[in-house]
């Protein structure tokens, strides 16, 4: 009996419950009043799947910021985006969700964060999401 390919194949689909703030860890940014700086970060192996296929989802995410008063620590970063790897989140989803997450955790002055993702189909995505701070000095 030949069945839909849909019933034949099931991948594990984790909620985006599961991925934890707590896990970022800020820390103090020494220059703060002094200068403005830019800093770039990018992942480009990040990984999620697709909420309704349960297929992974690859792409470049870039996290572009100019601090307050906290920078992030890398190695917390790097474990917060591993979170994603079984989440299933829609690439528009994803990239707010970080931006979110991130700006509550560092209250930066500017932020920009944009997933480039890898084809699908012959389309790519790239989604783009910012935050402009308000009232800092």
């Amino acid at each position: 009996m030949v069945t839909s390919s849909e019933e034949q194949i099931r991948y594990p689909i984790e909620s985006p419950d599961v991925v934890k703030t707590d896990i970022l860890v800020p820390l103090e940014y020494q220059y703060h009043g002094q200068r403005d700086i830019d800093i770039v970060i990018r992942q480009p192996e990040y990984t999620s799947v697709c909420p309704m296929t349960g297929l992974p989802d690859m792409g470049c995410i870039t996290i572009a910021y100019r601090p307050h008063q906290k920078i992030i620590e890398l190695k917390s970063l790097k474990y917060y985006l591993l979170q994603y790897r079984n989440v299933g989140i829609f690439y528009e989803h994803a990239v707010n969700r970080i931006l979110e997450d991130l700006v509550s955790v560092l209250t930066p002055k500017y932020m920009e964060v944009a997933g480039d993702f890898t084809a699908r189909g012959g389309i790519t995505t790239k989604v783009t999401a910012v935050f402009e701070g308000k009232g800092h000095v």
